[in-house]
């Protein structure tokens, strides 16, 4: 029979989100054998590796990626199906806050799809940077708050490290499609406002590293940068997923540091929060892929 295991797209989920297969076990509530088992039959299913395993943990490949994107729906699917039946329902108003790094060319669409899915829950979205995101959230302002953490970067108190990660992208290099940099000339950087966390990573590593810049345009979002950087106003340090038209990686060789990943993660669930948010929360999970 034609078809994926439930248990085992489960199972694929919980790697990814976990980063190895010795975190997921506790999050399937199977041994670390039983992940590996449940994870070489997926792969013998698909006819395809699903992930690269190093010292580091796990990545899925390209074929895992997109076996991950239906697996978080199928499940959501499932989950919802069982709700149904079982006569529960989700409905409330949930405030959501999200930084502008996430998606941006598909945040709405994601959204979209949530709202279709469940046309009860009413939904208040506000965008923001990470770093105000965590001080609006802290303060109770909203309920589900989506940040993003930069590896070896982000402090783990505001990282949520007992939270889902929803996302893991690849910082890059961008700049207008073809541009090249001229040897010797600073580099001319577009950035958000110094209050944002990534603003200051990228200012801190070109010092680091000794590299000349010249802090070119500054815009108030990701939006305007995506428009700059179109524009050929200069280059940026971006997550991969806001590459746009006209707006590309930069080729190499370009003479940059090499970047870190970023980890799109929820903040921790808040102790006393309704079942409604916590419910929620998990439809987000599945959701926003």
């Amino acid at each position: 029979m034609q078809g994926f295991d439930l248990e085992q797209l489960r199972t694929l989920a919980a790697v990814i989100d976990a980063g190895s297969l010795t975190a997921a076990a506790p999050r399937v509530f199977l041994s670390q054998s039983s992940v590996s088992e449940q994870i070489r039959k997926l792969e013998e299913r698909s006819g395809q590796s699903l992930l690269t395993r190093s010292k580091a943990g796990v990545a899925p490949t390209e074929a895992g990626t997109r076996l991950l994107a239906y697996a978080r729906r199928i499940l959501a699917l499932s989950d919802e199906a069982f709700r149904d039946l079982h006569g529960e329902t989700l409905q409330g108003e949930l405030r959501l806050a999200v930084t502008d790094y996430f998606r941006p060319g598909d945040l709405t669409r994601l959204l979209g799809r949530l709202g279709g899915s469940y046309p009860q829950v009413r939904l208040n979205v506000s965008i923001l940077k990470s770093d105000e995101l965590r001080a609006a959230y802290g303060r109770g302002d909203f309920d589900v708050g989506l940040g993003m953490n930069i590896a070896g970067v982000t402090a783990a108190s505001a990282q949520g490290a007992k939270s889902p990660v929803i996302r893991r992208e690849s910082l890059v290099w961008l700049g207008a499609t073809g541009m090249r940099l001229v040897r010797g000339e600073p580099v001319r950087l577009l950035a958000l406002p110094d209050t944002c966390s990534l603003h200051q990573f990228t200012v801190a590593l070109l010092r680091r590293r000794r590299v000349p810049y010249a802090l070119a345009h500054v815009a108030s979002g990701v939006a305007g940068l995506q428009s700059a950087l179109a524009a050929g106003l200069g280059v940026a340090c971006l997550n991969e997923s806001a590459m746009c038209d006209g707006v590309n990686r930069l080729s190499a060789p370009h003479g940059l540091p090499a970047l870190p990943r970023v980890a799109f993660q929820f903040l921790p669930g808040r102790r006393g929060e309704t079942e409604f948010v916590t419910r929620a929360r998990e439809l987000l999970a599945t959701h926003l892929v």
